[in-house]
């Protein structure tokens, strides 16, 4: 090979072939860069909640691990604590249960809502493609529920009859599959919590084709991710897992909880898959309980901007809420 055609091909290489949001690029020789929006924090005690927290591993093969989150007040009090199992979005690709403001957040839900959250640390594509990030939280999901626990939280002040699964945008994803597959097995959760849910297809619905202000999220964006995320999937964007109304999904009426909560932001573009979603569970026969909450003048992954804004923070004291009704 000449010196010009070999400087060519290492030019190649540097070609950026995914792009998402500037979170992440990957390059066409397999390199992977990441530019997560905060810092990663290690597990410690919270002086502001009053919340500790602890990493630990789940399956070293797979480097599955989670991090547990325990309020200070918990040894004064009667009785164990709900057991809230969440799951961080990111596109599949991006952040880790260790990201700032996850972390934050949960030391803030932990705290109010009295609960013992677990935050699970998913494998991420590319490396590692779809499905491994569900068989990931679908192992975690029967660790945590394992009726006779090592892990001593758990074990000690974990009440497991009462398990609620949470995520948001591409966790709120993993947590509706979940769902599904628990009502597949005959086994169901106490509730669920999908925050800016990551449902998208190959039709436009909505407003999602329109263009508009402010929204974080492009559809163009979300018409590539999926492919990416999972090149081998036959159906692409309507695959039922992305699509939980696309021709050959399973019936929503399986569901395997009791109640599901549903947050978007007025201005996400997942709005209307959020509404869709909701009114597709009602409709389903299925038995449980669905509420839908949409932040007026809110975007994607508004939550996280607890404390100091008001529809977060409004938010916040319905998930606490939830967890304890």
């Amino acid at each position: 090979m000449s010196s010009e055609s070999a400087t060519a091909t290492a030019a190649g290489d540097d070609d950026i072939i995914f792009d998402l949001l500037t979170l992440i690029r990957v390059y066409r020789s397999g390199r992977v860069e990441r530019f997560e929006p905060t810092e990663f924090l290690p597990p410690s005690f919270d002086q502001t909640t009053g919340v500790d927290s602890k990493d630990i591993t789940i399956n070293p093969s797979t480097d599955l691990a989670a991090r547990l989150y325990l309020p200070s007040s918990t040894t004064k009090m009667d009785g164990k604590l709900p057991v809230v199992i969440f799951y961080h979005g990111g596109g599949f690709c991006v952040h880790r249960a260790a990201s700032a403001h996850y972390h934050n957040y949960l030391n803030h839900l932990t705290a109010k809502a009295k609960i013992l959250a677990v935050s699970i640390d998913y494998r991420l594509a590319p490396e590692h493609p779809i499905p491994a990030a569900y068989d990931d939280s679908w192992e975690a999901l029967r660790w945590v529920a394992q009726l006779q626990h090592s892990e001593a939280w758990l074990s000690k002040f974990g009440d497991l009859d009462k398990i609620f699964l949470a995520g948001d945008s591409a966790g709120a994803n993993i947590v509706h599959n979940l769902g599904m597959r628990l009502g597949k097995e005959g086994k169901k959760v106490e509730g669920m919590v999908l925050m800016n849910p990551f449902f998208w297809g190959k039709e436009r619905i909505g407003w999602e084709g329109e263009e508009r202000e402010g929204v974080t999220i492009k559809a163009e964006v979300a018409d590539g991710l999926w492919p990416f995320l999972c090149p081998e999937s036959i159906a692409g964007n309507d695959d039922p897992m992305l699509n939980p109304w696309a021709e050959g999904a399973m019936s929503l009426a399986g569901l395997g909880c009791g109640r599901v909560l549903v947050t978007v932001g007025e201005k996400d573009l997942l709005l209307d898959r959020a509404r869709v979603y909701t009114e597709k569970v009602k409709e389903s026969g299925w038995g449980g309980a669905i509420e839908l909450v949409v932040a007026e003048g809110e975007n994607h992954g508004f939550f996280l901007s607890y404390p100091g804004n008001k529809k977060a923070e409004a938010f916040m004291e319905r998930f606490v809420g939830y967890c304890n009704n």
